[in-house]
């Protein structure tokens, strides 16, 4: 199959799988098992209730395997179409090997893994969270200070070096390719190839992340919002300098919302 066949397929395959995925997410998010994609919510109707009965330590497997399935679905429709560049040039540099579609998919797969595993760390801090929530009153009666909280530390990121060095990596992919496929083990490789690139992209992505957790992990149009800010960071020509005026924008959102909350308190 010669390359102009390769992109002829490659493209629609992976713009369809995009698609489907947003797709099942405003099906999931309108559907009665919706509240399933928010933390808070999932053991309150008798299906999950039930299921947790019948597995031994359900109250915490369900709970984790619905976080994962969801937050794999969101991982996949908003950082995938930003990964398109470094995917179309590993598909480029693979396109006359028989098992090219095969290490396509590994790449991947390894990048859809390490925010996986990321997905499910920031679960248990929220669980942890709404743990303390539960201990201390006066954080369940003033939830908006751990919002406040991750909006400022989200914006404070956006002017950390970190940010910019993982960010430097993730727009450069055909030097990122070239640095870490050797080919010589092939599948390893290629799985290698797209977990290192998600450790940069969670590196300079993970505080944006965060904030799906603030505006609710089930909201489709935040999904969207940030999903687009943070192609556009990695993607477009100018996406660097993008960086900066959004932190800016975030922690004038976490002033704002401390001001409004403290003066509320105050009147």
């Amino acid at each position: 199959m010669n390359a102009a066949r390769h992109r002829s397929v490659f493209l629609p395959l992976f713009g369809g799988l995009i698609a489907l995925t947003w797709v099942a997410l405003w099906a999931w998010s309108r559907s009665p098992y919706g509240r399933y994609l928010e933390h808070g919510n999932w053991l309150d109707s008798s299906p999950a209730v039930l299921i947790c009965r019948i597995i031994p330590a359900g109250d915490v497997i369900v709970p984790a395997l619905l976080h994962a399935v969801g937050w794999v679905l969101m991982i996949a429709a908003m950082m995938l179409p930003t990964t398109l560049p470094l995917i179309e040039q590993f598909r480029r540099l693979t396109a006359a090997r028989r098992d090219h579609a095969q290490l396509v998919a590994l790449v991947i797969a390894g990048y859809l893994g390490v925010w996986s595993a990321f997905g499910l760390v920031a679960h248990g801090l929220d669980l942890a969270v709404l743990e303390v929530f539960q201990r201390i009153p006066w954080l369940a009666l003033n939830g908006w200070v751990v919002g406040a909280t991750v909006i400022a530390l989200a914006g404070a990121f956006q002017f950390s070096s970190l940010k910019y060095r993982c960010l430097d990596k993730c727009r450069t992919p055909l030097s990122f390719v070239i640095q870490h496929w050797r080919g010589r083990a092939p599948r390893r490789d290629a799985l290698w190839l797209g977990a290192h690139h998600g450790i940069f992209c969670v590196g300079c992505c993970w505080a944006l992340m965060m904030l799906m957790f603030v505006v609710g992990t089930g909201s489709v149009g935040w999904m969207l919002a940030l999903g687009a800010v943070m192609a556009i960071e990695k993607n477009m020509p100018w996406g660097r300098h993008l960086s900066a005026p959004l932190g800016v924008a975030l922690l004038m959102w976490s002033a704002a919302t401390v001001f409004v909350n403290v003066t509320a308190v105050g009147a």
